[in-house]
């Protein structure tokens, strides 16, 4: 039977999709932001392959239709953005300022304590892309060195953490526009905050996605030539 449902196209589309559910109707119910919904999906998948007994690549290769939404699911971040282009256009320069200073600390800071805790190089290449979206940080962590499987996992980490701590120490900081809310969330936890962002609204949206995009381009750009 178990072997009859992984041979069925759509199984791992829909379990995938039926674990996200619940991982929303979860977060819905208990309002906690610990129980993020990629971590909860994770998990829940996680334990469906265990409890089936199905590989994971086997999983992967059947799920590969939900990856390709990926590409689209991403274009449309482009909506909020075009919708708050008179916003974007108005905060253009501290827009800049934040990324250029925060981008510049989050690498900085990562390698540096990292080095302080003597980490090995390969450790310290695949933390310095942590925040910027995953197919970006790979690829950078890669070619400088790092492990991108590493990277992988700290990215979605730094996403899900960002993501939790970001909306409270905002409170406590009493930052309550939702242009400036967006930019943290999106430059400190990429798609995982830009996706919380949406819940808030369509400017902290925007400025989540674009905080994203613009930190994503300038760390390809300018982390090579700073590790090189």
């Amino acid at each position: 039977m178990i072997a009859l449902l992984v041979t069925i196209p759509v199984f791992a589309p829909m379990l995938t999709i039926a674990a996200y559910q619940v991982a929303l109707w979860v977060q819905r119910r208990t309002g906690s932001l610990l129980l993020q919904p990629v971590i909860v999906t994770l998990m829940l998948v996680i334990a469906m392959l265990l409890l089936l007994d199905i590989d994971y690549l086997i999983y992967r290769e059947a799920a590969e239709p939900i990856a390709l939404l990926l590409g689209p699911a991403t274009v449309a971040l482009a909506v909020p953005l075009y919708q708050q282009r008179q916003r974007i256009r108005m905060l253009l320069w501290p827009i800049l300022i934040t990324l250029l200073v925060g981008g510049v600390l989050i690498v900085v800071l990562t390698l540096l304590l990292g080095w302080l805790l003597g980490a090995p190089f390969v450790t310290l290449m695949s933390l310095a892309p942590k925040s910027v979206t995953m197919p970006i940080a790979m690829l950078l962590s890669e070619q400088a060195g790092g492990d991108a499987a590493m990277t992988a996992a700290l990215v979605m980490l730094t996403g899900v953490i960002g993501t939790v701590m970001a909306p409270p120490l905002l409170r406590l900081a009493r930052v309550d526009s939702p242009a400036a809310r967006g930019l943290t969330l999106g430059m400190n936890a990429h798609a995982i905050g830009t996706a919380h962002a949406l819940r808030e609204g369509g400017e902290c949206a925007a400025f989540a996605a674009l905080g994203m995009s613009l930190l994503g381009l300038a760390t390809a750009l300018l982390l090579p030539w700073f590790v090189g």
